[in-house]
């Protein structure tokens, strides 16, 4: 039975960091991905990863403030987080897509973590 388990949201200050993690059971997964979704508004792409690491994929919002990885013997997927801002204030879901291919849209993957909560305060 595939699982996805996020960990590692928590209460930070402006500036601070954080690092989200990703455990997945039952496979490895050709894409792997992380949406975050704030009070009143849609999920939305944040970042996403190819299965050997060589590409990765970030929304502007995250491009050069956060970072994506993956550890395919721990079948983990990270989301190092810095400079966080207030607006940054979301619960941040992990992703996994079975087939190749670029994937920015909710509809492109298969399986979903439950969330983690992030809460950047100012």
């Amino acid at each position: 039975q595939v699982q996805l388990v996020d960990s590692g949201g928590g209460l930070v200050q402006a500036g601070g960091s954080l690092r989200l993690s990703c455990a997945a059971s039952g496979r490895t997964f050709n894409i792997m991905g992380w949406f975050r979704q704030a009070p009143g508004k849609e999920r939305e792409f944040v970042a996403a990863i190819n299965w050997a690491g060589s590409s990765t994929y970030y929304a502007d919002s995250a491009k050069g403030r956060f970072t994506i990885s993956r550890d395919n013997v721990k079948n983990t997927v990270y989301l190092q987080m810095n400079s966080l801002k207030p607006e940054d204030t979301a619960v941040y879901y992990c992703a996994a897509r079975d087939k190749y291919g670029t994937a920015f849209r909710i509809f492109e993957y298969d399986y979903w973590g439950q969330g983690t909560q992030v809460t950047v305060s100012s």
